[in-house]
């Protein structure tokens, strides 16, 4: 084997063979001393600390907010569907107090009626419930699900509250249509019944709106009327029975010609909230014959 010589200029290098053998006995003796000493465990386990341990920090505090996450969701699914079954039991209570507050206020109309038939308990009656209503914020017209098959006929006075309502205007097989005393074409024959004093009682619509209506023609030369006077059907009317309660008298005028007065009426019936009705069923005519 000839000496390796290097000329003069020319770089130094190893043969391939020879930088093989170098790194295999460099990898060998590193293989021997790994598994004989901790020499180099130390430094490596230093270096993957430095390096693993962040990340597994990192990968654990991501999988405990994923698993906040989650929990936190199942509370707000859960919260959610409790919510939902809420506010379906709400509606449901809701309904129900609507339907006691009906049935409370349904009652209360029945026992008005059944008292207001106490009171006049000379004529027969038949009951009967509102089903429509010309346009307008009171009750000055409206129809009612009774008919002439039910007895019903024209001019027969109709009831409610504490008093008269009006009379029906016309009628078919189950239906009745009413015209109140307020309305604007309707007048009414009246006493007061204290004193037996006639007078009319003229519906007025737009007075109405102050919870009122006209009264005229009373003659009352001893000035024995006076407000609280109560006002009901007179013995002369040709359409309404007598004695039935109109209303209470709240104001008192003399009129210009100083032989008359006029005034106000406070009605016994309440035209705005009408539900149910009584119906006498019995005409002026055929009562005085």
């Amino acid at each position: 084997m000839s000496p390796i010589i290097k000329k003069k200029g020319e770089k130094f290098t190893l043969p391939g063979k020879y930088l093989l053998f170098i790194l295999t006995l460099l990898c060998t003796g590193l293989i021997v001393i790994t598994f004989s000493t901790d020499l180099l465990s130390a430094p490596i386990s230093a270096v993957g600390g430095f390096l693993i341990t962040p990340l597994q920090n990192g990968v654990s505090k991501a999988g405990s907010w994923l698993n906040t996450r989650s929990e936190e969701l199942v509370q707000i699914r859960s919260l959610l569907n409790e919510n939902e079954e809420l506010k379906a039991k709400i509606d449901e209570l809701t309904m129900e107090n609507i339907k006691l507050q009906q049935d409370r206020y349904e009652l209360t109309n029945l026992r008005e009626l059944f008292d207001l038939d106490s009171q006049y308990d000379e004529y027969d009656m038949v009951g009967a419930r509102i089903i429509a209503k010309d346009s307008g914020n009171w009750f000055h017209s409206f129809v009612i699900n009774k008919g002439y098959e039910d007895g019903l006929m024209i001019d027969m006075n109709v009831l409610a509250g504490s008093g008269l309502v009006g009379r029906i205007v016309d009628v078919g097989p189950d239906w009745a249509k009413v015209m109140s005393i307020i309305d604007d074409n309707s007048n009414t024959s009246g006493m007061v019944l204290s004193t037996s004093d006639a007078l009319i009682v003229s519906g007025d619509l737009e007075l109405y709106a102050e919870g009122v209506i006209r009264f005229e023609k009373l003659i009352d030369h001893a000035d024995r009327v006076v407000e609280g006077d109560k006002i009901v059907t007179s013995n002369v009317s040709d359409k309404y029975l007598p004695g039935i309660l109109i209303g209470y008298i709240s104001k008192v005028n003399v009129d210009s010609n100083n032989l008359t007065k006029s005034g106000l009426v406070t009605l016994a019936v309440d035209f705005e909230h009408l539900e149910e009705v009584l119906v006498i069923t019995e005409l002026k005519q055929t009562v005085e014959e």
